[in-house]
């Protein structure tokens, strides 16, 4: 997921696929982990582990999908239920279940019958508000869906581009999930204006800004992020994480004794990411071995103040950082993964058309 600000791992990992001492996995930018946790595996494995970082989650998966027939690595880490079933009706894994994956909670779990994916991580895609700016205009900052397309919030809010974005498109997602497609809307808001469409409208008219990516919405045009404060940005909502407070205060020197900003929990979409063992992998025996180890308790800690995620895995801690500044949402918007299949091209198709042109 986007936001993690630390990394390990090499990007030469294509290199030694076919290496029976070496595995390799395939990941987006964001994935993180510490080095004395990838150590313990190397060590109790007996594979050295190489890392090929391949861009936003969106970029990664179209790649691992054109390079499948000869890939970069064994394992794929980071394809999200936004964009699983592209993976999977692409014929991008083979089936694998891990060691140890009883032990992943029911909610997260999917393609029971061939598990040729594995739930690793959660989080959820959310607004967030800047504190010190609602603060300084005396101004309360947006709860929901319906508070973003309000005339006080005009010009405020910055998002990621649903056509090449993991958060921009759960974003989108969650407003379909929350308005309906048309008539199927569920909110006195969406009922005058057409579903999720006419919520974007709205939500356009009011001055939304679209970017191409997590990194520039939240690092550059935020102000309230430590980048968005040094790049001067001028927008104090943007469509993030749940977990993004969390991170503002453990990168921050000194840290400070309450997170800068907030998160608008009427805005979440839960998001969930898979890895699985790459249909051609060269090594998939030292693939399975990292997938056993992806669910296991030592690396599922080891995720949240890493990538800025938490454990799907029962008996999993999170660190008291993310139970203070970012917990989950209570009553985050969901969607099947089947309905985002069957709609997710076609609505990506008329979101494009209707707020980027």
């Amino acid at each position: 997921m986007a936001g993690a600000l630390a990394a390990c791992g090499s990007s030469d990992g294509g290199q030694g696929s076919g290496d029976s001492k070496t595995v390799t996995l395939v990941s987006h930018d964001s994935w993180a982990a510490s080095k004395d946790v990838i150590a313990a595996f190397e060590k109790q494995s007996g594979y050295k582990v190489d890392v090929l970082k391949d861009g936003d989650a969106g970029q990664a998966v179209n790649k691992a999908i054109l390079t499948k027939d000869n890939p970069q690595g064994d394992v794929f880490f980071g394809v999200d239920n936004t964009l699983l079933s592209r993976a999977l009706d692409n014929g991008l894994f083979q089936p694998y279940e891990p060691k140890g994956s009883g032990q992943i909670k029911a909610d997260y779990r999917v393609d029971q019958d061939k598990h040729r994916v594995t739930p690793i991580d959660t989080g959820d895609i959310c607004v967030n508000y800047d504190k010190k700016y609602f603060a300084d205009h005396k101004l309360e900052p947006p709860k929901s869906f319906d508070d973003l397309v309000e005339p006080r919030y005009k010009n405020l809010l910055v998002t990621e581009n649903a056509s090449a974005s993991s958060p921009g498109l759960g974003f989108l997602l969650g407003t379909a999930a929350k308005y309906g497609d048309g008539g199927t809307s569920r909110s006195s808001a969406a009922e005058s204006g057409g579903g999720w469409e006419g919520y974007w409208k709205k939500l356009k008219a009011n001055g939304v800004k679209v970017v191409d990516g997590w990194e520039q919405a939240y690092n550059e045009e935020f102000s309230g992020s430590a980048g968005g404060k040094k790049a001067k940005g001028d927008r104090p909502l943007v469509v993030s994480y749940a977990s993004s407070p969390p991170a503002e205060v453990v990168f921050a020197d000194p840290k400070p004794g309450t997170a800068p900003t907030g998160v608008a929990e009427g805005t979440c979409f839960r998001q969930v990411e898979y890895a699985g063992l790459l249909a051609n992998a060269g090594n998939s025996k030292g693939g399975k071995a990292l997938l056993d180890f992806l669910v296991s308790k030592r690396f599922q800690e080891d995720m949240p103040l890493n990538m800025f995620v938490y454990p799907v895995t029962e008996g999993a801690q999170v660190p008291p950082e993310f139970v203070k500044y970012g917990p989950q949402a209570k009553d985050p918007e969901t969607m099947d993964p089947a309905k985002i299949a069957d709609h997710r091209d076609q609505w990506v198709k008329s979101w494009t058309s209707l707020v980027l042109k």
